[in-house]
């Protein structure tokens, strides 16, 4: 690959973190598991709606919100509040993808910079590389809470690369969500798509540059004369 990128930047929702003890704690409440996953995509929908009408608010306040939303008129085994609060601090208990840990100190080894960038709280991102070990091998936690708008606004990922003091095209973005690599692409950024479900990208969205089932796969593909 030409033009080795300076900074990787990792999305951490999903990217890095595995959400799927987030339904556990949905059925937990007396809900149905299944809508932990459609509670998220609508916390990353109206999150997206609010930029594009000119708005910002935190990742935690729609999150919430939202789950009031969801969760009202269900046969909980409790108040709605306390549904809400037991879900919210599932967030707490999220652990890194097996492939994470291993991924990020090959990039590390290979002298990389390594960040995030969330449209999420900063703080999930430094719990889970405390957990794990590697906090130490990320350079920033950036977060859209402390940036101009949330992914995949064009906004999001120049306000990354100027706080990394690097052109756009300098730095490579590593998601599982298409929109997050679309808005990138478009952005000038490089692009690494992790599709560990190997489900078909969307047609519609700029294709990534890189596609790889593991993050154990990057480091070998960036290395000179791959």
């Amino acid at each position: 690959m030409p033009d080795m990128p300076a900074v990787i930047v990792f999305d951490v929702n999903e990217t890095l973190s595995d959400m799927s003890v987030m339904g556990g704690r949905f059925a937990e409440t007396g809900a149905p598991s299944f809508l932990a996953k459609v509670w998220f995509s609508g916390v990353l929908r109206d999150g997206f709606a609010m930029t594009a009408a000119g708005d910002a608010e935190h990742f935690v306040e729609i999150a919430t919100g939202l789950l009031r939303v969801s969760l009202t008129g269900l046969p909980l085994n409790r108040g709605v509040e306390d549904a809400v609060k037991h879900i919210m601090d599932g967030f707490d208990d999220l652990v890194l993808h097996p492939d994470i840990v291993g991924g990020v100190r090959d990039l590390k080894a290979a002298e990389f910079r390594l960040v995030t960038l969330s449209n999420g709280s900063a703080q999930v991102a430094r719990k889970l590389f405390d957990d794990a070990g590697i906090a130490e091998d990320f350079e920033a936690l950036l977060s859209v809470e402390d940036g101009p708008a949330w992914k995949p606004a064009p906004k999001a990922y120049l306000h990354a690369a100027q706080m990394c003091g690097v052109e756009p095209g300098h730095m490579l973005l590593v998601a599982v969500h298409p929109w997050d690599i679309h808005g990138a692409a478009r952005t000038g950024l490089r692009t690494a798509w992790i599709n560990r479900s190997g489900a078909p990208y969307p047609p519609y969205f700029t294709p990534p540059e890189i596609t790889i089932g593991s993050l154990r796969e990057l480091a070998p593909l960036l290395r000179p004369g791959s």
